[in-house]
């Protein structure tokens, strides 16, 4: 899979230039545990190097919205338990860096909820969630998922939901809800979730990362 040029306001979406892709855990204040599932991300990059052929950093990277280098993040990953926060200035920074052209992918580690959506509301006032049809190219931009987002994890008994924001026609944030993708890249042993849930996570999350960089 070749990853097309992109150029979207201040990014140069990369595969360019001699640079790889990265993925970069955003680090949020509020209390939560925004370092959850610790071997998640290395085990979804490893997945992405060996299953394609997207040159893709191996190094799992980290930034706060207030970091001077945040324009340099363009793939925002977010999970967690527990409650996130936004200051007012870090609200205005992730409207600012999401309309110009990142992307983030929040992925409820369930406890996330409420929180979330309550700071994206402040983020985007007048934004609503969009829940994605099966039939969205998302769900066959690599792998084909035919029935939408995967279950891996149990919380509620509710069904899976990949919800939305989107900017003059792109996606700009991806919610995983009900899903917890996260679980299924860490490490087998950590959830015990299964080889084949671990394979749709994975499968899954290198979807989500060429969507976002393809579209």
């Amino acid at each position: 899979m070749i990853i097309r040029l992109i150029m979207t306001g201040l990014f140069i979406l990369s595969g360019l230039l001699g640079q790889d892709l990265h993925i970069t855990r955003l680090h949020y204040d509020g209390g939560g545990d925004w370092y959850a599932n610790p071997s998640s991300l290395p085990n979804l990059i490893s997945f992405i190097a060996d299953n394609t052929n997207i040159r893709i950093d191996p190094q799992e990277y980290r930034v706060k919205l207030d970091d001077a280098d945040l324009y340099n993040h363009p793939y925002l990953y977010l999970t967690g338990h527990g409650n996130l926060k936004f200051s007012n200035e870090e609200v205005h920074k992730l409207r600012d860096y999401l309309s110009s052209g990142g992307f983030l992918h929040a992925d409820d580690n369930y406890g996330l909820d409420e929180s979330f959506r309550r700071e994206m509301k402040r983020v985007f006032p007048k934004k609503e969630w969009v829940e994605l049809p099966y039939d969205h190219p998302l769900f066959n931009s690599y792998y084909s998922f035919p029935g939408g987002l995967p279950k891996i994890h149990e919380h509620d008994g509710k069904p899976p939901q990949a919800l939305a924001l989107f900017h003059q026609g792109r996606m700009i944030v991806l919610y995983s809800y009900e899903s917890d993708l996260g679980d299924g890249w860490e490490d087998l042993e950590v959830h015990q979730d299964g080889v084949r849930k671990h394979q749709a996570a994975l499968e899954m999350g290198t979807n989500i990362l060429i969507y976002a960089f393809t579209h």
